[in-house]
């Protein structure tokens, strides 16, 4: 089946990256398509379940990846409306401004970007008011300058976690409320207040929202977006390849295949690749054809290339008093974010999780046999359990990448011991203040289980790199407008294009650039 229709923009891919860009192009009355493999995500009570969403990985995508040894694992990654912004915490920060320059660590140099902190910063403000971002400018003295303050104060912190920020100030430290993006309204005490939205309650973290409360990708900028008449949405659309004109400069087709598994093909003037940096790099690599012999956007052998997903660590620590935190995360520390009076190269950050409950530490449990003592239960532990989540910068290193077997199976290969050492010194650091933070100092668990891996690589949520974009066609994939360099109308606007990853979440990044992105689309297509 080939569409008749001609769109200005096909958009590939619904998340933080194309589902943004949509909304931006929406108001203009240009005609644009978004294609996404996905449905919407079922609503039903297994949303907020433990046992389904983490233990049973019911929303994971039914596929499997090859490591570099050639086994296969399952990746953490979700197909639906909204992309992986269904499924992901909601904290989003801004890189620092030391992020967008040259970055020295312990196991090599971190690039720079073609672009500094000051030419996204207008975008950082413009995507922390879309997507509702509650949290205050000021309190992370590692934090660059801002043109505005949030449009929404702070989530406050409940007791535990108000005893925690005290205390580590105490220790001379800067704890600071996390920024996250909810549509909640407080009531003098902090509480949901009557008519807010959101509710306050322990899924923030890792679960959809039944309620609609949190800002994915889908609430905040795909439905909006389909309220303009020029904005078209199919889901259950695999997009195989793309096709060009025979000069190789320009995608002519965009060819899939729907859910009954019948072919599709789609034509637009502008083509945006937004489907996560595995899968674009994969997109891409898999349209390669005789103008474009390593796949498009290619001629630097750089697509697939310099894979980043954090060092990250989710553990749980064990409080002397009970933790009865519903609302938990909502607490970060970036004192060593970019050194410490012991070490010169960056460490990390570190932010609080959503809530552990006993569901989740009953399957965490073979893992920690041993660790704990038999008074324990998983009940008493669960009410016990302060999380966090420390989270360090691995290096873009040529070797990390994405290539396909011959059969089309992805295989990621991946250096899992890349630039670790300033995560290890963080989480040193975290445990020995355990004690002075009222908590137990021999329990620092880890909470693997959170990150939906049975194998280390399987954590690719915070998935980066593989289309980078830069000034020099030679050692980058996209310029400086994320535009492919050896195409006139190709564009890629998902975290693939990240030269660097930072230490903090990517998500607010990759909106803060789609946004970008969308103003100079509006101009060219003007």
């Amino acid at each position: 089946m080939t569409d008749d229709q001609h769109y200005d923009v096909i958009i590939i891919g619904t998340g933080a990256g194309g589902g943004t860009l949509a909304h931006r192009l929406a108001p203009s009355g240009k005609r644009v398509l978004l294609l996404e493999r996905g449905g919407r995500l079922p609503r039903e009570r297994d949303n907020w379940d433990s046992g389904a969403v983490f233990v049973r990985a019911k929303y994971r995508a039914p596929e499997l990846w090859l490591d570099r040894h050639g086994r296969e694992f399952a990746p953490e990654t979700n197909y639906y409306v909204g992309g992986n912004t269904k499924f992901f915490g909601a904290a989003l920060f801004r890189l620092r401004p030391q992020d967008f320059g040259e970055l020295r660590h312990h196991d090599g140099l971190s690039p720079a970007w073609p672009i500094d902190y000051q030419d996204l910063e207008p975008y950082y403000t413009q995507a922390e008011h879309l997507y509702r971002v509650h949290g205050r400018h000021g309190e992370d003295p590692t934090e660059g300058p801002v043109s505005a303050q949030y449009a929404h104060p702070p989530v406050r912190h409940e007791p535990r976690i108000q005893r925690l920020s005290d205390d580590l100030e105490k220790l001379g430290l800067h704890p600071f409320h996390l920024p996250i993006g909810v549509d909640l309204t407080q009531d003098e005490q902090g509480r949901a207040a009557h008519g807010s939205a959101c509710i306050r309650c322990d899924r923030v973290d890792g679960f959809p929202c039944l309620l609609g409360a949190k800002s994915d990708a889908e609430v905040v900028c795909v439905e909006p977006a389909l309220a303009h008449p020029g904005v078209e949405l199919r889901t259950g659309v695999t997009v195989r390849r793309l096709e060009t004109d025979p000069t190789g400069r320009t995608v002519t087709r965009v060819v899939a295949e729907l859910a009954d598994g019948s072919p599709a093909a789609f034509a637009a003037d502008i083509v945006v690749v937004a489907c996560g940096a595995v899968n674009s790099a994969a997109l891409l690599l898999r349209s390669a054809n005789d103008r474009h012999p390593r796949g498009l956007a290619n001629s630097s052998d750089v697509v697939g290339r310099h894979y980043m997903r954090h060092n990250n660590l989710a553990l749980m620590a064990v409080s002397l008093e009970p933790n009865p935190t519903t609302f938990q995360k909502t607490l970060a520390l970036h004192d060593w974010y970019l050194g410490a009076d012991d070490w010169d190269f960056p460490l990390g950050g570190i932010q609080m999780l959503g809530k552990s409950d006993a569901e989740q530490i009953r399957a965490e449990a073979p893992r920690w046999a041993g660790q704990l003592s038999p008074d324990l239960p998983f009940e008493v532990l669960a009410h016990h359990a302060v999380d966090f989540w420390l989270c360090g910068e691995d290096l873009p290193l040529p070797g990390n990448r994405v290539t396909l077997e011959s059969s089309g199976q992805i295989r990621l290969t991946l250096d899992e011991r890349n630039n670790t050492a300033g995560l290890d010194r963080l989480q040193h650091r975290l445990r020995g203040m355990l004690g002075r933070l009222g908590m137990h100092e021999q329990h620092l668990l880890p909470h693997s289980l959170y990150l939906h891996k049975t194998m280390p690589i399987g954590a690719t949520a915070h998935q980066a790199g593989t289309v980078r974009f830069g000034t020099d066609p030679s050692s980058s994939a996209l310029d400086v407008h994320c535009k492919a360099h050896d195409l006139d109308n190709l564009y890629v606007v998902d975290t693939a294009f990240f030269p660097s990853i930072g230490a903090v979440n990517p998500s607010l990044t990759a909106i803060a650039n789609a946004l970008r992105v969308g103003d100079h689309l509006l101009d060219r297509l003007r």
